[in-house]
């Protein structure tokens, strides 16, 4: 730290005013009087108040909106020293309880001693008017959180770790951070906190930790396994983990496998033999998927009472709407109404709507009540649509809430059961197993559960393989529907759709339907190509909006033909600069009014408001809006994403916004589109297979714009891999004895 000040600018002053500071992050804008006269500086700022005094190292900037500013670096911070820095201070609001007539009445008692009396003798401050003994200690012990916080920020921070991090550390260890970091530092690689193992292993380093120290070893292999979640894999095959550990922690794999069976001994991890290899769990997802087979096979072995007369009631909804369902169609009718459980799989034009209707009218006939729900906003919205029902996301279902540590929790479970006697979940392929597990504990026992979905397209984003493993159990009852429908047949989307699911080149040669190949052999020109179809050409032949029916949609986000390049030209060319148009640039990341974004990440914290007035909060990894106000004197971005209105302070969106032009397959999935143009020309070889392609095509509704090669798109429809995940759901189902041992367990929770 001494060579990056010496080699940066030096202000030294106090704190005259905050302008503005993001909870989250840290960022902040404030002013600082120095001798030189106030400064406006800005800057990653914990925990900062009126009054305080720093020593801030960085550089001068111009701001096109906002002038000459002060780009701190790093910076040191001194208590305040004066009473009338110590007033300014308290009177801010620094420390929670104390206001500023409390902080007079401090200052006047104690003088220059106020912030000593109320470290490290806050009963003292029971003597003032006003205080009790109980907000005595509160106080005291609110200085002392907030002083070390801020000392913990400042510890880590020269190891790189982010203030948003700092934060988390100090959530699960409190006063006690530095001490536990001291004596651990791979605790920060624990759940919920989740810092690079890379830091951890050079803050040990400084402490000059040994490197074959077990705890390190032990830390290492937890966070295979915490970072494999990412890829979602629930499990870990023990070979290919102890090659893995032993490779970031540079010993052998004899180390790694002591370390292993040390953590399994404490209950940190769980081995299970599966198929005649051991797999390794963390405790959580083992649980988790345990909990998901104990629960599903409970309610395969209590169905709710059948619903008599499932034949002639298909029978006059026939007669009624002058349709006649197929086969399979009847059979997953007549399912839904005799079992408690049912998956309906099928891709486009088979008629899983039409199914999905007449299951729904045919249970609300019974007198049952019958609830929808999706895992994304754009999901729920369409399962509203073509059900004519209210269809919710399963955040909001379950009521999303926070606990202590800020982590979300759902308010509706065994406790608080949901108040349905049917459940409909859409999109289960996007569904991971610690949702589904919430949503299987918020069931009552008497319910229904049709679960829907395309088990050809991606998989969740999270760890697990839900709707695969479910299906691959053969445990049960599942319908598949394959026979496409005549109006179905005329769209050559949904017939090419099926052609690759069934390994098969789609026809490429036909240009009067809703599909085409544009055959392009140079990326540039393939680039220019769908720049000109989604803001010129596209909307002029169909009429379609640029923003909010066209869809670029790319196998990854590198390269000339990847999210990232692609959206830099489709904003200039869709949503140009112009007089009068506001945008900003927020941490290297650009904001234009009018332009497409998505949400990158789960927020469940994040208001949002409807016209009509109905208010909520939540917004999702996936969701897509437009923006509609800039309001930099605010430092505010205002996002309408479907209905919902949404405000997002700058530093927030520079971290939960991208532009959405053009986006990933995977970040597509629970959408649909009026067109989609795909770039097929280079994809990374990982990305390259059929079940990717599989999904990017049926994002589409009207029309589908392939561009790039064909032998591509051939090397794409030839690889069946789909994406490996190592999951133990299909076991923990299938393994008859362990699951009636863990039905009894089950049991044994739900009623003690």
């Amino acid at each position: 730290m001494a060579e990056e000040k010496r080699t940066l600018l030096e202000l030294c002053g106090s704190v005259e005013h905050v302008t503005y500071h993001n909870d989250k992050n840290q960022y902040t804008v404030l002013d600082l009087a120095t001798e030189a006269g106030v400064v406006t500086v800005v800057g990653m700022f914990p925990f900062v108040s009126e009054g305080e005094e720093l020593r801030v190292y960085g550089t001068w900037q111009s701001h096109p909106s906002f002038g000459d500013q002060f780009k701190a670096e790093t910076f040191d911070r001194a208590r305040p020293a004066t009473t009338a820095a110590m007033l300014k201070y308290l009177s801010s609001g620094a420390v929670k309880g104390v206001g500023p007539a409390t902080a007079r009445r401090i200052i006047d008692t104690f003088g220059d001693k106020a912030l000593e009396v109320m470290e490290n003798d806050p009963q003292r401050l029971a003597q003032i008017k006003g205080i009790t003994q109980e907000k005595a200690q509160e106080i005291g012990e609110e200085l002392r959180r907030a002083y070390g916080i801020r000392e913990l920020m400042m510890f880590l921070g020269t190891y790189g770790v982010r203030p948003e991090e700092t934060v988390l550390v100090w959530k699960q260890y409190g006063e006690a951070s530095v001490a536990c970091i001291q004596e651990d530092p791979y605790c920060l690689c624990g759940e919920g906190i989740d810092i690079s193992f890379d830091i951890a292993d050079a803050i040990a380093e400084s402490m000059e930790k040994p490197r074959d120290d077990m705890g390190r070893v032990q830390a290492g292999i937890l966070y295979v396994l915490r970072h494999n979640l990412n890829n979602g894999h629930t499990c870990l095959p023990a070979d290919k983990l102890t090659r893995a550990a032993a490779q970031i922690l540079s010993v052998g794999p004899d180390v790694v496998q002591d370390g292993i069976y040390t953590l399994c001994e404490g209950f940190h991890l769980a081995a299970e033999e599966i198929d005649g290899q051991e797999f390794l769990f963390l405790q959580k997802q083992h649980a988790s998927e345990s909990y998901i087979a104990a629960r599903m096979l409970a309610m395969l072995s209590m169905a709710p009472n059948a619903i008599p007369g499932a034949e002639e009631k298909i029978a006059a909804i026939e007669r009624e709407q002058g349709i006649r369902y197929a086969q399979k169609q009847k059979e997953a009718i007549q399912h839904a109404l005799e079992q408690g459980i049912l998956i309906l799989t099928g891709g486009p034009g088979t008629g899983k709507t039409t199914t999905l209707n007449a299951i729904i009218r045919l249970l609300q006939e019974a007198g049952e009540r019958v609830f929808l729900a999706a895992p994304t906003g754009r999901a729920a919205k369409r399962m509203s649509e073509v059900t004519g029902e209210e269809a919710k996301t399963i955040h909001r279902l379950l009521q999303v809430d926070w606990d202590e540590k800020d982590n979300p929790v759902f308010t509706r479970n065994e406790r608080n059961p949901l108040e349905c006697d049917c459940l409909v979940v859409d999109e289960l392929s996007m569904v991971d197993a610690y949702v589904f597990e919430s949503l299987l504990r918020a069931l009552p026992f008497s319910c229904r559960l049709v679960l829907v979905g395309d088990n050809d397209q991606l998989p969740s984003v999270g760890a697990g393989n839900v709707l695969g493993d479910l299906i691959a159990s053969g445990l049960f009852p599942t319908v598949q529907l394959k026979e496409i429908f005549r109006q179905s047949q005329e769209s050559l989307i949904v017939m090419s759709a099926h052609r690759i699911v069934e390994g098969k080149l789609p026809d490429l040669r036909r240009h009067d339907s809703d599909f085409f190949f544009l055959p392009q052999e140079d990326p540039k020109k393939a680039a220019q190509l769908i720049v000109s179809l989604c803001s010129v050409r596209l909307p002029r032949s169909y009429g379609y909006s640029s923003v909010t029916d066209i869809q670029v949609l790319c196998p990854g986000r590198k390269g000339e033909l990847g999210t990232v390049e692609l959206n830099k030209h489709l904003r200039e060319a869709i949503n140009p600069p112009a007089r009068g148009k506001a945008e900003a640039k927020i941490n290297g990341a650009l904001f234009r009014l009018g332009d497409k974004v998505m949400q990158i990440r789960n927020d469940y914290n994040l208001p949002w408001a409807k016209e009509d007035g109905t208010a909520g909060e939540g917004v999702f990894n996936g969701d897509m809006g437009v923006i509609t106000e800039i309001d930099k004197p605010g430092g505010a971005i205002h996002v309408r994403i479907d209905d919902k209105d949404v405000v997002y302070d700058f530093e927030r969106a520079s971290n939960e916004l991208e532009p959405a032009y053009a986006v990933t397959v995977h970040k597509s999935q629970g959408n649909e589109f009026p067109a989609v143009v795909i770039p097929v020309l280079d994809p990374p070889r990982q990305l390259c297979y059929r079940n990717l392609l599989y999904t990017g095509v049926t994002r589409a509704k009207q029309l589908l714009i392939l561009v790039g090669r064909r032998g591509v798109i051939d090397a794409m429809v030839e690889n069946n891999r789909k994406t490996k995940r190592y999951t133990g759901l299909k076991w923990f189902l299938q393994n008859r004895r362990r699951g009636d041992k863990m039905l009894c367990l089950f049991w044994k929770e739900c009623y003690p």
